[in-house]
């Protein structure tokens, strides 16, 4: 079930809201936990099981630790016992398949011969074995452990960011699990985050979405095409993504959770070090706490160590994403770029100038392009076709008809989209409540009224059965 879905937005969504305003405070969390585990249920039943386990492995396995003194060989044992679990059960269903068959392509004469069978992928799986992990190491690390099943399994399974995230720590909403108050503040402006993060999925990443198919899948692109196709996919992917994310933490918002930001308008980056702050930030912040921090960090002694502690978050960061071997690719891409910035301070070199800020800028934009490529193309064949005719190293045209073409059917969409990217409308915000409350409560206003005749126009597009993709089935 998607959240740009009518079953969702008019079935599910309205009444699990509506039960759970007019139930007592102490079934609220009962009844979410049972919304979400029938939400996670709507497309493959049997993948509850699988999450009913991992909640009830991991429920025991903080008890266990949390019960044993520290320092102790048993905490240790726990720990190391529970995240086994949880990495062998994401390994089983997601990287199974991908290792097996690349064994066989590495060596195919060997005589060996491990059968392979089809291993269907859990939705959302990457996502809630890290709220896992995290849950049972900060245990580890002092955490208090949840005493009720139902809670945690309510933490783990909750349905705003159940399929696409953002990353929930434990700590960010322990308070609220066992107690909280959704105002009529939160409320509102929860509604409007939801609807600004449907309308960012709609109106533009479903929209792009068509261009993106018809560029990628061209046999010989020309110049022009490949760069709208890749530009297409770099803002797709953004708005599809930030518009989940916008769309889970106006809805927690309005449960009375308070996630915390995802996003942070990732394309005004000059630096690819500063991308990652701003992009997936729950993300980002999970491999700093979790794998960078324990290895070292930056805090080393030489630089070779620096570099092998990089490298080891970018490779598992591009492992995350997917198994394929794009992914990997795609994670080495980053981590060789900001690698070479840890170790020469260029960002903060290129900051002392305006021409250097415009350098790092546009820098930033053709890595981050050229690694959207790889990300989304089925093969490394495939993505070395799109970058080949990006360059205009294939021979073929500069720009063709069906480049002029789709350039006037999603001109307006790709300016919208670009503008949308950037924080003008915050900026504006910001200026105009200079002018006093008034002025901020008119801006308000119109912003609500837009945001309406948005949610029409969303709703239009489901009616007529508009494409709608998911792009989240390898997370």
């Amino acid at each position: 079930m998607l959240f740009s879905s009518m079953e969702f937005l008019f079935l599910f969504f309205p009444i699990t809201l509506g039960v759970c305003y007019l139930m007592p405070r102490g079934a609220r969390n009962y009844w979410l936990l049972l919304a979400s585990l029938f939400f996670y249920a709507w497309g493959e039943p049997r993948f509850v099981i699988i999450m009913i386990a991992s909640i009830v492995l991991n429920y025991f396995a903080a008890r266990g630790i949390e019960r044993n003194a520290a320092g102790t060989g048993a905490r240790k044992a726990l720990l190391i016992a529970g995240v086994a679990a949880d990495l062998g059960l994401l390994f089983v269903f997601k990287y199974l398949n991908f290792a097996i068959s690349t064994l066989h392509s590495i060596a195919p004469s060997t005589g060996a011969y491990i059968h392979q069978t089809y291993i269907a992928l859990p939705i959302g799986i990457s996502f809630f074995t890290f709220q896992m992990l995290s849950y049972i190491i900060d245990v580890y690390r002092g955490v208090p452990a949840q005493r009720n099943i139902a809670y945690l399994g309510l933490y783990i399974s909750f349905f705003p960011q159940l399929i696409a995230g953002p990353i929930v720590r434990y700590t960010t909403v322990m308070d609220e699990i066992m107690e909280r108050r959704a105002t009529r503040e939160d409320f509102a402006q929860g509604a409007l985050r939801f609807l600004r993060g449907l309308s960012k999925k709609m109106l533009l990443a479903n929209v792009l979405a068509e261009l993106v198919h018809y560029s990628f899948s061209a046999a010989e692109p020309s110049v022009c095409l490949a760069w709208l196709g890749a530009i297409a996919y770099m803002l797709q992917i953004y708005f599809d993504f930030s518009g989940y994310s916008d769309m889970a933490i106006g809805m927690g918002r309005m449960f009375g959770f308070h996630f915390l930001e995802n996003f942070d308008y990732p394309y005004i980056s000059r630096s690819l070090s500063e991308f990652w702050r701003r992009w997936h930030i729950s993300l980002g912040s999970w491999f700093r706490d979790y794998v960078y921090f324990p290895l070292g960090g930056s805090r080393v002694k030489t630089r070779s160590r620096l570099v092998l502690n990089l490298a080891v978050v970018w490779l598992l960061t591009g492992i995350w994403h997917g198994a394929n071997w794009t992914f990997i690719v795609w994670g080495a891409l980053h981590g060789v770029i900001i690698i070479i910035e840890k170790l020469t301070a260029l960002p903060a070199q290129l900051e002392k100038s305006c021409s250097g800020r415009i350098f790092a800028h546009i820098f930033t934009l053709l890595a981050v392009s050229f690694g959207w490529v790889i990300f989304r193309a089925d093969t490394l064949h495939d993505a070395w076709r799109i970058i080949a005719a990006m360059l205009g190293l294939r021979g073929g045209a500069f720009a063709d008809s069906a480049a002029l073409f789709y350039l006037r059917e999603y001109g307006v969409t790709l300016l919208a989209a670009a503008v949308c990217s950037t924080p003008v409308f915050r900026l504006l915000r910001a200026r105009i409540s200079v002018r006093g409350e008034g002025a901020a409560l008119a801006y308000d206003c119109a912003s609500f009224g837009v945001q309406l005749v948005l949610l029409a126009v969303c709703v239009s597009f489901l009616v007529i059965g508009a494409y709608n993709p998911f792009i989240y089935f390898n997370f």
